[in-house]
């Protein structure tokens, strides 16, 4: 059985990754793991610095970085250690019972890489735990994960509440009716109440398929509301989801070509900076 993924760093939206991870995993009825990745920090080079320090004054140096790295990496260590016995207290606390933990060394997207073949979901923060207070800071890793990774991928912000009305970001292109085609087959929103809408020049030119984007969704069950937007597609549907108190919003992933992208810029990425609710990136 695949399982949800929650990706743990010292950042104060943690909670809300373990949060949104156990949410996730009882309406998929899948295990949860709680995975911490320690990723080794950028240190003084440690080949010949005889051109700008003594020889012996190298030599020690040298020694000092030694102790240094293994002081910081059994620091680490401890630390991520601590926040997994805290983030397992809490899945517990909330009921999680189909468990695990893991602690790994090295890049936490090759990690992600590694072990995709085994997650249905992965859960990340929007911010790591460098950005502090910044409010539309994007975590180093979080892009490239999405751009990575073929699993889908549950972004949160410091917070997570369940979600009880989500959105569809929908714009005809084959990511997003992929994305549809997800939701219409994961148990995940089922229950929610739905707002599918097209913005920008997809709303002029695929009213056709939003309509039956909305039938497929309500046949399925889904409470759902339609809307054609107009302006540019992350202005429109990030004010509709504040209007309309959207609490989690879906898109496709980075649905136009790599050169397109370069050009015009990405509607995915605008809406991982912008974004006050969960954004749920399938691929």
């Amino acid at each position: 059985m695949k399982i949800i993924t929650a990706c743990l760093d010292g950042s104060t939206g943690a909670k809300a990754v373990c949060d949104a991870g156990v949410w996730a995993a009882k309406k998929l009825e899948a295990p949860l793991q709680l995975l911490h990745v320690l990723e080794k920090e950028s240190l003084p080079p440690s080949g010949d610095l005889s051109g700008t320090i003594g020889f012996g004054s190298r030599q020690r140096l040298l020694e000092q970085l030694v102790l240094l790295d293994a002081e910081k990496s059994r620091i680490g260590r401890e630390h991520g250690e601590a926040l997994l016995a805290e983030a397992r207290n809490l899945a517990e606390q909330s009921g999680m019972t189909d468990l695990t933990t893991l602690q790994l060394h090295g890049s936490l997207v090759e990690t992600l890489t590694d072990l995709e073949p085994e997650i249905r979901l992965a859960v990340m923060g929007r911010k790591g735990e460098l950005h502090g207070t910044a409010n539309h800071a994007i975590g180093s890793h979080l892009e490239h994960a999405i751009r990575t990774l073929h699993c889908p991928v549950l972004v949160v912000m410091q917070e997570f509440h369940v979600p009880t009305r989500f959105m569809i970001a929908f714009d005809a292109s084959p990511t997003s009716r992929k994305a549809l085609d997800m939701v219409l087959a994961s148990p995940l929103l089922l229950g929610c109440e739905c707002h599918i809408v097209m913005a920008g020049k997809a709303a002029m030119t695929h009213p056709a398929y939003l309509e039956a984007a909305t039938r497929d969704l309500k046949e399925k069950g889904f409470k759902t509301t339609s809307a054609l937007l107009e302006g540019t597609a992350a202005e429109a549907i990030g004010n509709y989801a504040a209007t309309n108190q959207i609490e989690l919003m879906v898109m496709g992933a980075y649905g136009h070509k790599p050169i397109r992208r370069f050009l015009v810029g990405s509607t995915t990425t605008r809406m991982l900076a912008e974004t006050t609710i969960p954004l749920l990136i399938l691929r």
